[in-house]
């Protein structure tokens, strides 16, 4: 399935729109099941009949006492309720298993969730701490229609240790609705009024507090509040009242935002028999590389940035990305940046049960204008076999094996290049000569900056100045006495004003007796009232 989906969020309510909305009522308490159980523990107890285990509830200290936030069912059986405190909770049944909240944990385990839903569509978002919504307009079809995805969906969770409700409908308030209050409900399009009629006022995601003074004078259904003047509702319980039940039916817009990026291109392949080796994988990546040339070609754009998404048959997703320095399109260097990354990672991939769905992603483009080559004799030399080595190099050992020097915009020589990772970045290009070939050079000292750089600037020992602003006639340095022959300067650099106060410096070209050539400066100006100012060396001539 190839897609190219530029959206970053969907509006709702919108003719044609279908939302599927996911709750999982026991996430925190599924997420302790499938650690000490396994993820199959639901499946693996009703196909062997295994004993139930003990009421698990799920505490959290709230207002300096320790309260349910959680409960499987068989807590709800037992007529706890969240919210409940601990101690009375534990009066009332002494048995229950009782496990501490882990909010960061619940949310890693729904955001792996609605990362696994990227299979069905790339348009997923997050509602609250136990949902999702997907936006499923135009892919159900891919997969037998809404109910048969919906089935699947659902068979799909209950494999994997997890209880879903979901509800499918045209707007996101009445799909939250439909999984909340329907079970496994699909409302066709322009039935949500009907459908939301005889629900109780918690269907439309009101405030508590709103929904017990609604319910105070009569109004206790969705009916009852749509059948009600809408100005006196709006005075007396705010407008939010309106919008809850204007987004439900579909006169409102409401927008959800995918948790992921929507990459501009993609492709994949769903598989019939779940594959583990690497080579595989790699084979596969070639495969999609290829189908997704002719969409390339056809924007005149070439790949910067991929990423290769493994679906584990047990709900697990592994994101594998590269980056590359040149636009490409060609499957064969694609292949290869993903054989070196797959090469790297190693171990790290755990393949379980294997990947049933592979899917190449375009997550940056370029520009990529196609060229013809020289037929009438060899080519003209270009940056391909470099760009060639530094995405290999890359995708073996990380983007931050490579670097380059980039200039900054700094007078003080050590803080005017820095170094930044290759990858993603233009290859370094020619540098013209500062000076044309024809020019004569200088004849005491051709460039005006050292090809070499210390860092951190050595001290240096002058032993006698011509006069105070002037060079040295003779310095120490590394424990060696050097005579001046001959020099030139100063040049005065100072450091921006908006950074710490540090001393100007005065640079001089300088050459001594044997025709070495270095580079120092004095710290510090006379004028400031400084008697014996620094020297140091900072660099050497060639």
């Amino acid at each position: 399935m190839n897609t190219s989906l530029r959206k970053e969020s969907s509006g709702l309510g919108k003719t044609g729109q279908r939302i599927l909305s996911l709750w999982f009522p026991y996430l925190p308490v599924e997420r302790i099941r499938r650690q000490r159980q396994g993820r199959s523990w639901r499946s693996d107890k009703a196909a062997f009949r295994r004993p139930e285990p003990p009421a698990m509830v799920v505490s959290h200290r709230r207002n300096n006492a320790q309260r349910l936030a959680a409960l499987d069912e068989r807590a709800e059986a037992l007529g706890l309720k969240r919210g409940m405190g601990l101690a009375d909770a534990r009066a009332m049944h002494p048995s229950i298993d009782v496990v501490e909240a882990d909010p960061a944990a619940d949310r890693r385990l729904l955001e792996a969730l609605a990362d696994w839903c990227d299979r069905y569509t790339p348009l997923v978002a997050l509602d609250g701490a136990d949902g999702l919504f997907l936006d499923i307009t135009g892919c159900a079809h891919l997969f037998g229609g809404e109910r048969p995805l919906l089935k699947a969906l659902l068979t799909t969770f209950f494999q994997q240790g997890l209880d879903a409700r979901a509800g499918i409908a045209s707007t996101a308030g009445a799909a939250w609705a439909a999984a909340r209050f329907g079970g496994a409900e699909v409302v066709p399009a322009g039935q949500e009024h009907g459908f939301l009629s005889p629900l109780p006022l918690a269907a439309l995601r009101l405030e508590a507090a709103t929904r017990t003074s609604l319910e105070g004078v009569g109004l206790r259904s969705v009916g009852a509040l749509t059948a009600a003047p809408r100005a006196p509702l709006a005075r007396r319980f705010g407008a939010a009242v309106l919008l809850r039940l204007d987004q439900a039916l579909g006169d409102r817009d409401e927008t959800i935002s995918p948790s992921l990026r929507v990459p501009p291109l993609s492709a994949e392949r769903p598989l019939a028999e779940p594959v583990t080796l690497t080579d595989d994988i790699e084979a596969l990546a070639g495969m999609l590389a290829h189908s997704l040339r002719q969409d390339l070609e056809r924007r005149g754009e070439g790949a910067r940035r991929l990423s290769l998404l493994l679906f584990r048959v047990d709900g697990a997703v592994a994101r594998i990305e590269v980056g590359t320095s040149r636009p490409l399109r060609d499957p064969g260097p694609i292949r290869a940046l993903f054989r070196e990354r797959l090469a790297a990672m190693g171990d790290m991939i755990d393949a379980g049960c294997g990947f049933d769905l592979v899917r190449l992603c375009v997550l940056a483009t370029d520009r990529l204008e196609a060229s013809q080559a020289d037929l009438t004799g060899p080519a003209e030399a270009d940056d391909t076999g470099l760009a060639a080595f530094v995405d290999r190099v890359c995708a073996r050992l990380g983007e931050a094996a490579l670097s380059k020097p980039v200039a900054v915009e700094s007078h003080v020589p050590e803080r005017a290049v820095a170094m930044r990772p290759f990858a993603g970045s233009d290859l370094p290009r020619r540098i013209p000569p500062s000076r044309p070939a024809h020019d004569p050079p200088r004849r005491n000292f051709p460039p005006q900056r050292p090809i070499r750089l210390f860092d951190p600037p050595e001290p240096v020992e002058v032993a006698a100045t011509e006069m105070p602003e002037g060079p040295p006639m003779r310095f120490r340095w590394r424990h060696a006495m050097h005579t001046v022959s001959c020099a030139e300067g100063p040049e005065r650099i100072a450091p921006e004003w908006w950074r710490d106060q540090e001393p100007t410096r005065d640079y001089f070209r300088i050459e001594d007796e044997e025709g070495r050539r270095y580079w120092l400066y004095r710290q510090g100006l006379y004028a400031a009232g400084l008697s014996s100012p620094r020297w140091f060396m900072h660099g050497l001539f060639p």
